[in-house]
């Protein structure tokens, strides 16, 4: 961010080897030990409605999952909205934060956090995290990775500013979409529910059909107002 403030070009890409205070969505941590995993920062400066901005975690969670499956042949999948999982766990956290005015955005900043050689995990999050070493039983060249994220980002962004919507992506995003035809529970606050994620809408809103009946037709749930949770397991 205090690159972005003093200048640095669309496109910027910050690397780290380790971050003593990594942090995910609603200000939980990330564990990020040094020398194994890849922890990066992209810097876009967008020339659209702040609006859209939002969904640009998407695109980047397609990114990483096409790069990893590219650079280590493992099978992997997004939990919506972008969660990158593999063998049911997690292998990838992103999180996207913007300065921006009204009516223009001064630039985008999307966090990107890969557990690419992590040995083990903390025992509270074991369960629920898994790492690229892990799943494959090797070390993976973290610079190969990067490489294939930023390749596969390219292009989906190039995409993505056809329309500044996922209208072109959502058929794609929605065939690596774990949650997709499996029941889910919506967290919102004060109260949850559950039903059945259909897939996405071109604004990257998931469409769940509601368990109870009274409950109407298909509903549309934004990532930053609730939570979504399989009922079994992390996905």
């Amino acid at each position: 961010k205090r690159l972005a403030e003093a200048g640095a070009g669309h496109g910027t890409l910050v690397i780290a080897e380790e971050q003593e205070a990594g942090k995910g969505r609603r200000g939980r941590g990330w564990s990020s030990p040094a020398g194994t995993g890849i922890w990066m920062t992209l810097l876009l400066k967008p020339d659209f409605s702040p609006s859209r901005a939002s969904m640009l975690t998407l695109v980047a969670a397609m990114a990483v999952e096409r790069g990893i499956r590219a650079a280590t042949g493992l099978e992997t999948g997004i939990k919506w909205p972008n969660d990158v999982v593999t063998g049911g766990k997690k292998v990838c956290g992103i999180l996207t934060e913007m300065s921006a005015e009204p009516d223009l955005i001064n630039h985008v900043v999307i966090g990107i956090g890969i557990n690419a050689n992590t040995e083990e995990f903390p025992e509270e999050i074991g369960s629920r995290a898994a790492s690229l070493y892990l799943e494959t039983g090797k070390r993976v060249k973290r610079g190969a990775v990067v490489a294939r994220v930023l390749e596969a980002f390219e292009a989906y962004y190039r995409i993505f500013l056809e329309t500044t919507d996922l209208s072109a992506l959502r058929a794609e995003y929605e065939t690596r979409l774990l949650n997709k035809n499996e029941t889910v529970c919506v967290l919102e606050p004060g109260r949850e529910w559950k039903g059945t994620a259909l897939g996405i809408d071109s604004l990257g809103r998931l469409l769940v059909k509601p368990a109870d009946p009274s409950a109407g037709g298909v509903k549309t749930v934004e990532s930053g107002e609730v939570s979504v949770r399989g009922v079994y397991g992390y996905v």
